[in-house]
Parts: structure tokens; C-alpha cells; sequence
């Protein structure tokens, strides 16, 4: 008896092994192919998958600048559901009949060069090598199916380095959820994730919107549109002490070379941000933690791209 329950126990270690294993190297496989179809550095923190209900969750998965660009975080996506049919993956086909995509940021960036991140993507530089000639599809496009696909979109961060000065970062709140079908490719899965969000945004002028070409396109609902733009300040709740959090203010409204009015005994700092008048407030909730609100306005006009780009400086200043 004590001998069956050993060999049980090295068989179901080995179960054990063999999944984490099998799992492991189709996660590195899937970073490797697709940095290889977008020419920028992927990672990917985790990967479930499940044979016998065929569904896959991806967690963490990271895409970064491609070359020419700072190391920020170029798509950011927390997790990835996917429903897939085994029968086509034995036949070595990748067919997805659901896509369920939970994207928070989109981070845009603009080199000192002027060049957008996006549109330095290897899948936008094949595109423009083809362009004018016969429509056909590139050898090295990956090949997929995909049913449905489920985006819900997060924020976009624009930061902008081509000025002399400290550089400009403005943050879009979406917030939305769209559904697209008949996806075939991941060259247009990548291109709609990204353009489409930036789209959405109310961005224009990047070349990578031209892969993206799918029925039904992103135009922002009116309801949408409404919401971004009437929104006056932006918001967060900080676990840090107040005076910790006043200070991280100062040195952000400190980057933008604007004259600061500062009252540390109300809370308030104010300062002129990519031409608008920033105020940012800050009230102790407890010993520990700290209510910080942002508000912008230029010419009377609320700014909130600009509100939640100090506030998201703020958030994330070392």
C-alpha cells in the first residue's frame, strides 16, 4: 500500500512538472513569435492552459518600445482569456473561436527625432514596403483565425520627447469595451489593439492605423466623446503620507518649467502645464494616506488629458 501511494505520488509530480513545464515553453514560444512579428520586446508573466475545456488565460503580458525609444511599456495588458479549438492547434493551425483582450495602457511615444513608437512597429514598416504594390500577404504573416474578439481598452499615455524641455505626457481615460469579429492575422490583431485604442483616444496622424482596417471601425460614441471632455479634474486616493505626497507634486509641477504658486498649509500647488493652468490638491485622509485631486483648464476650457497626465506622473514618480 505504502509503496502504490509513493509511485502515485512521483506520477502526480510529474503530472505536476510536466504541465508547468509544457506551459513555460509555450509562453516563451508565444513572446518570441510575437516580438518577432512586431519587432518590440515582449514578456509575458504567466500562462494557464487547459486541454479538456480549451482555454488558455495569459497574465502580464507586456510589450515594450521598440528600438529608437525609451524602455517604457508600449501595451500593457493584465490578462487575456482566450477559447480555443484543439482540433485546429493539432493541425497546426491557430483558431481562435473567442478573445477576450483586458487592456489598461497604451503608451505612446514621440523620440526626440519626432517619430512615433507605434509607427517604428516592424508590422508598420512592412506595411509601407509593400505599399502601391500587388495586394499580397507577406510570407512571414502569422497566420489566425479569430471569431470574436472582446477589447476593453484602459487609458492611453502620450509622452512626448521631441521638445527641448522636460517631456509632455498627457493621459486619455476610454474606459470602453468594443467587439470585432473576423480577425486573420496577427500583424491585424496587434494593429487593431493598438490603433483602434489610440482612435479611440481621439489620436490621429499614426501610420499604423492603416493595418487596422476592419468593418465597423473605432469612432468614439458621441455619449463618450461627452464624458471625456466635460470632466474637469482627475482623482486618486495615494498610501502615502500627505506631506509625501505634497512633496512628489512640487518635483512634478517642478519638471514642467513653469512658475509654482505653492500653499502648504491649504494643500494646493499650482503651476502652468503644456500651456494650461494645473491646480493640484491634496488632503489627509489618515496618518498613512493621502486624497490628491488634479484639475486643468486653458482658457476656461477643462483640460483632462492633461489633469490625468500630472496625476499620473505623480502616481508613478520615483
Amino acid at each position: 500500500m505504502r509503496k502504490k501511494s509513493v509511485v502515485l505520488l512521483v506520477c502526480l509530480a510529474a503530472l505536476v512538472f510536466f504541465c508547468a513545464a509544457r506551459d513555460r515553453i509555450i509562453k516563451e514560444v508565444m513572446a518570441a513569435g510575437i516580438s518577432s512579428v512586431t519587432g518590440a520586446p515582449v514578456e509575458i508573466g504567466g500562462l494557464s492552459l487547459s486541454i479538456v475545456k480549451q482555454t488558455a488565460v495569459i497574465s502580464d503580458f507586456k510589450m515594450y518600445n521598440p528600438q529608437g525609444f525609451s524602455r517604457d511599456v508600449l501595451v500593457d495588458i493584465p490578462r487575456i482569456k482566450v477559447s480555443c479549438d484543439a482540433g485546429a492547434l493539432l493541425k497546426g493551425k491557430i483558431y481562435l473561436k473567442r478573445l477576450d483582450i483586458d487592456l489598461k495602457e497604451v503608451g505612446l511615444a514621440k523620440n526626440q527625432q519626432g517619430e512615433l513608437n507605434v509607427d517604428s512597429l516592424k508590422i508598420v514598416k512592412d506595411q509601407k514596403k509593400t505599399a502601391g504594390k500587388e495586394e499580397t500577404k507577406p510570407a512571414n504573416e502569422m497566420a489566425i483565425r479569430i471569431d470574436v474578439l472582446n477589447l476593453s481598452m484602459g487609458r492611453v499615455v502620450n509622452r512626448d520627447y521631441s521638445g527641448r524641455s522636460a517631456p509632455v505626457i498627457k493621459v486619455y481615460e476610454l474606459d470602453l469595451v468594443k467587439t470585432y469579429k473576423n480577425i486573420t492575422s496577427v500583424q491585424q490583431l496587434a494593429a487593431l489593439i493598438i490603433a483602434q485604442t489610440l482612435k479611440s483616444a481621439g489620436i490621429r496622424g499614426a501610420a499604423i492605423y492603416g493595418l487596422s482596417a476592419l468593418s465597423g471601425g473605432a469612432v468614439l460614441p458621441v455619449a463618450a466623446v461627452v464624458a471625456l471632455v466635460s470632466k474637469d479634474s482627475a482623482e486618486v486616493d495615494l498610501d502615502v503620507p500627505l506631506s509625501k505626497a505634497y512633496n512628489t507634486g512640487l518635483k512634478v509641477l517642478g519638471k514642467s518649467g513653469g512658475a509654482i504658486k505653492e500653499n502648504k498649509a491649504r494643500g494646493v500647488i499650482s503651476a502652468q502645464v503644456n500651456g494650461a493652468i494645473v491646480t493640484v490638491k491634496f488632503k489627509e485622509i489618515n496618518r498613512d494616506s493621502t486624497h490628491v485631486t488634479v484639475s486643468a483648464r486653458k482658457f476656461l476650457l477643462p483640460q483632462p488629458q492633461i489633469s490625468s497626465g500630472v496625476l499620473y506622473q505623480i502616481c508613478n514618480e520615483r
